[in-house]
């Protein structure tokens, strides 16, 4: 097939991108004047297709025997920022090895209106003649012993630039490219006066993206030589802590730092961190523990210490704890490096200028695998820590439970755009202003620039939200509808009529205020709310409650409330068992003390009578979807806090074009990536034509808690589960599978009158800061009132329904605003949300699966 034949009637149409605008460049290339003759008996000829025939164009001019494209087949579509890769005036064999850089991959959209905004990204560049060389290393005759290679090579580093990365095998790495291809070092043997022969050869320049490792280790090193600490990802300036003295915590200030390959060009993503101390130490917190539960006081102590992190001030350190030294204390001695006998008392007064005033308190044992000397094979090494003199990190569940806690520690960790912009500059100054750390960088010709970059975003149109009776809001740049809803009908009403509300005779009185008020809310809302029928309690145990169950659950009854004293995790838990899975009936928890709060008695009642809607399977708003015959999936995954195998996959799918009514499902599981998505897309598309008739045209999933090493496990494991169930079906349908991530460090920042602020909500950027080679975007879906916005990342996996970015990027804004347990945009698309509750709810009190008769029902609200 004559390649000409594929490009006929294109004059009118967009440029080509990707692999069409590089067989673009090799048909204007192999087109010449006068070769008509020529093409015609070419024609005559069988000629090879498809990659076939890609190749053969690529063999004709040369392509493979450089190490990257030519400016003169580089196709003019094709972004200028690809980078080019360094050419070499000796070729050798192995260089033709090395492939053409890869075009970018671009999910680009055109809705909206365009803003200039910025994002905590930094360029990175290297000086000319500088980058990563690698080098086939040879020894004549072989060397076995990776400390002999060592040392044979360090003795002429000099020679050769003096910075490298070695393994000990035979691959070598240098920022500089040696003037010959191979060279060759006369060298003597360190332990034997034998000559030997080291030859260095030549292999290719490294692309900047494949290097992307060596660039976050030298980071790392950076980070180290700043004298910041590592806890957990992050690092943290234990110098520059703030004190919360009425709360006994210390907040440190650091950053989340990562060099990747991304669509604008190599860069490092810098974004500002907080991490919470408390100042009492692991010896405090024994002396609460004996003073509390002395007769179990190792039991307790071992429960809270062992696993957490501590950090050491004398030397600005973090440590997991592995194990508690009953039998040892400070008075133990240990052996120096000299071979002395020194006690822990002593060594901290001699090396730190520390005094240890408790010297019965055991010590705490941190377990560090370490390279054995001279050895590839790893040893563990027993570290021994005071605990007098190990800070706590994190904070308890008491003290996040506590409201006055986190409100005093949110003003330290929720910094404002420019804060957060203030501080990505003074890591820069930092590191310029330190001489080793530059040095770092230099050594392999990296610069950093001292600028964030500059980015083209968009805005889509707000949106219109949809009540009863046809009335619509036009939401403004805060997305928040909470007083429309409490003003207007909802979409789809549901009359209460029978419905019981459960109590402890203590709470009589708000028991019956409650059901007055639902009672007269009812009318506002467009909906008949009928007397509940009272069933009151002699006490509030667990049995008096999971007692009254089987004895007012019936066929006839629709929804039952109860009413708890306290907050108290096995009460709820042993209610919600019964109700979801023995005895199944929509059910609704309610705390005294949310009732009693007479001033804001209406919209704490309203709240609850919009759960209970949703509970019955009604519908409080919806949006204008054009999106017709389309299944969204919303899929989360639930892992256990103690650490169980058993985790929860919960499925979420819409039964209506309005997406107003879901399914909901769960599976129980043994890992991340689930195995058992067929049975509920199964069941989900027999639900879909049994409503509707048909199966749907487009299947368009949402997959949240995937992370970044798990995007191949994804692509490999979940979606053929989808694309296997289709075929199945023996259907036409297609697939979009969408992966959602929330937990990122990127931050978008908008230009305001008086310096950075946060972009409004429905802000698209899908360019330059995305990935290389991956079809994402970034969304911000909300509006906050404190702090930095955080955007949703979205990574299409896979997409052979062939939806166009605007449509998805239009659909996920407009899925953001549909989760009906909050009266504005959330984070991530409502099934998505969905998802996430229903796991939690069976994964943290349930854990069994509940009963089918509730998967139609938004019972987990």
């Amino acid at each position: 097939m004559n390649l000409s034949l594929c490009y006929r009637d294109m004059a009118d149409r967009p440029p080509p991108k990707g692999r069409a605008a590089l067989l673009e460049a090799f048909k204007s290339r192999l087109t010449k004047p006068g070769d008509d003759k020529q093409s015609s008996q070419q024609e005559e000829a069988p000629k090879p297709r498809g990659r076939a025939a890609l190749i053969s164009r690529m063999k004709e001019l040369k392509i493979g025997s450089s190490v990257g494209p030519s400016s003169e087949c580089m196709p003019s579509a094709l972004p200028s920022r690809v980078e080019q890769p360094v050419k070499v005036e000796q070729p050798t064999p192995r260089e033709s090895e090395s492939k053409p850089e890869l075009p970018v991959c671009s999910f680009k959209g055109t809705s909206g209106s365009t803003i200039h905004v910025t994002a905590n990204y930094i360029r990175l560049s290297i000086e000319k003649n500088k980058g990563v060389f690698e080098y086939d290393i040879r020894f004549t005759p072989d060397i076995d012993a990776k400390t002999l290679r060592y040392k044979i090579l360090n003795s002429q580093m000099e020679q050769m630039g003096g910075v490298r990365i070695f393994d000990g095998g035979s691959v070598l790495y240098l920022p500089i490219q040696l003037p010959e291809v191979k060279t060759v070092f006369k060298c003597k043997h360190p332990l034997q006066e034998t000559d030997v022969e080291m030859s260095i050869t030549f292999k290719k320049a490294k692309r900047l993206g494949e290097c992307v490792h060596l660039f976050n280790v030298l980071f790392k090193r950076v980070m180290h030589t700043l004298e910041y600490s590592r806890v957990g990802k992050n690092y943290f300036d234990g110098s520059n802590a703030t004190l919360v003295p009425q709360h006994r915590l210390e907040v440190l200030p650091g950053y989340a730092i990562a060099v990747d390959e991304y669509e604008g060009g190599l860069m490092l993503c810098l974004d500002a961190q907080h991490r919470v101390l408390r100042t009492d130490t692991a010896l405090q917190l024994m002396n609460d523990i004996i003073r509390r539960t002395p007769e179990r006081f190792k039991d307790e102590a071992s429960k809270q210490l062992i696993g957490s992190i501590v950090l050491t001030k004398y030397n600005n350190k973090t440590y997991i704890i592995d194990d508690i030294l009953w039998e040892n204390s400070p008075l133990d001695t240990f052996k120096t490096h000299t071979g002395n006998d020194i006690s822990y008392i002593e060594y901290y007064k001699n090396n730190y200028g520390l005094r240890i005033d408790d010297h019965k308190q055991p010590l705490l044992l941190h377990l560090q695998k370490v390279h054995k000397s001279k050895s590839a094979d790893m040893e563990e090494r027993h570290i021994c820590l005071i605990p007098e003199l190990c800070n706590l990190t994190g904070l308890t569940d008491a003290m996040r439970s506590d409201f006055r806690v986190m409100k005093d520690v949110a003003q330290f960790t929720r910094i404002t755009p420019a804060q957060r912009l203030h501080a990505l500059k003074k890591y820069v100054a930092n590191v310029e202003s330190c001489d080793k750390a530059r040095k770092i960088l230099l050594d392999w010709g990296m610069h950093i620039e001292n600028a964030t970059i500059d980015l083209n975003a968009r805005i889509l149109t707000p949106e219109i939200i949809i009540f009863g009776n046809g009335v619509r809001h036009q939401t403004d740049s805060k997305t928040d509808w909470t007083g429309q809803l409490s003003r207007n009908s909802v979409l789809g009403p549901v009359d209460l009529y029978a419905w019981t509300i459960v109590y402890a005779e203590k709470d009589s009185r708000v028991a019956h205020e409650f059901a007055e008020n639902m009672t007269r809310l009812g009318k506002s809302l467009g909906m008949e709310i009928k007397k509940p029928r009272m069933h009151a309690l002699s006490n509030d145990k667990t049995n008096s409650y999971v007692n009254a169950c089987s004895t007012i659950i019936s066929d006839s009854l629709q929804i039952v409330v109860f009413i708890f004293p306290t907050i108290r995790q096995d009460l709820y838990s042993a209610v919600k068992k019964i109700v979801c899975v023995h005895s199944p009936i929509p059910s609704q928890c309610i705390i005294s003390k949310t009732l009693n709060n007479q001033k804001r008695i209406r919209a704490v009642t309203l709240k609850i009578a919009l759960q209970i809607v949703c509970k019955l399977g009604g519908a409080l708003w919806t949006l204008q979807i054009p999106c017709k015959s389309w299944m969204v999936i919303g899929i989360d995954v639930y892992h256990s806090a103690t650490g169980g195998k058993q985790s929860v996959c919960a499925f979420v799918a819409n039964l209506n074009d309005t997406y107003s009514r879901w399914i909901s499902m769960v599976t129980l599981q043994d890992r991340e990536i689930s195995n058992y998505l067929k049975i509920c897309f199964v069941k989900a598309l027999e639900k879909y034509r049994e409503k509707y008739g048909s199966f749907p045209d487009k299947v368009i999933v949402f997959r949240d808690g995937v992370g970044e090493g798990q995007l191949s496990h994804c692509k490999d494991l979940e979606v053929p589960q989808f694309e296997e169930t289709l075929r199945q079906f023996e259907l036409d349908t297609k697939l979009c599978f969408v992966v959602v991530q929330k937990r990122i460090n990127t931050r978008i920042f908008a230009h305001g009158q008086q310096g950075p602020v946060n972009p409004v909500p429905g802000t698209i950027v899908d360019d330059t800061i995305t990935r290389r080679h991956l079809f994402d975007f970034y969304l911000i879906p909300q509006s906050v009132g404190q702090g930095t916005v955080t955007p949703t990342h979205y990574i299409v996996v896979t997409n052979t329904a062939g939806i166009k970015p605007d449509h998805l990027q239009k659909l996920a804004y407009k899925l953001c605003h549909l989760y009906y347990n909050w009266s504005g945009t959330i984070r991530v698309p409502a099934p998505c949300q969905y998802a996430h509750k229903l796991a939690y709810l069976v994964g943290q009190h349930i854990g069994k699966v509940p009963s089918e008769t509730l998967n139609t029902y938004l019972f987990y609200l």
